[in-house]
């Protein structure tokens, strides 16, 4: 099943790579779909889980401790959106790379840890240091961490390891 569903979403975001073709390799379309959609579902969980599970509390009670409400949406919206990022990162975009699946989890897991600091610290940059408006913040946060992401992933996470001459 996970092959024709593979295949279904590749001729999907295919079949809108041609008008693009000249322009954007096929790959970095890829990445740009599925990482885009992911980032687009992302914010709209944030958007969702601050304004109306969370209703914009001043703070958010988890086993003792107080968090920020733009920061418990973003924990809500990440703990969805790491699974289906990696998975449409490992199946989708970079399925040539040749690491096991295990060094990929565990170095996505690395570089999300990454993020996720990044996250956090651009977020009480914007909100709390600057006073800006969650969701933009958000938003803004998002497209700086996206360029560290895609980086990181090409030359790392999911590279193609060279094969040792003997």
């Amino acid at each position: 099943m996970l092959r024709t569903t593979r295949d279904i979403i590749l001729n999907f975001i295919d079949f809108f790579h041609k008008p693009f073709e000249r322009w954007i390799p096929q790959h970095t379309f890829r990445y740009l779909a599925c990482g885009g959609s992911n980032t687009v579902f992302d914010i709209l969980l944030y958007f969702v889980s601050y304004n109306y599970i969370l209703d914009k509390n001043s703070t958010v009670d988890v086993l003792g401790m107080h968090i920020a409400p733009h920061i418990a949406a973003f924990i809500m919206s990440f703990s969805i959106s790491f699974p289906l990022g990696f998975a449409l990162s490992k199946y989708i975009v970079f399925p040539h790379s040749n690491l096991q699946g295990r060094v990929q989890l565990f170095r996505y897991a690395v570089l999300v840890s990454m993020c996720i600091v990044l996250n956090y610290f651009f977020l009480k940059l914007f909100v709390d240091g600057l006073g800006w408006y969650p969701t933009p913040s958000k938003i803004l946060t998002t497209a700086l961490v996206a360029v560290f992401s895609y980086i990181s992933q090409r030359n790392f996470t999911f590279k193609v390891k060279e094969a040792i001459a003997d």
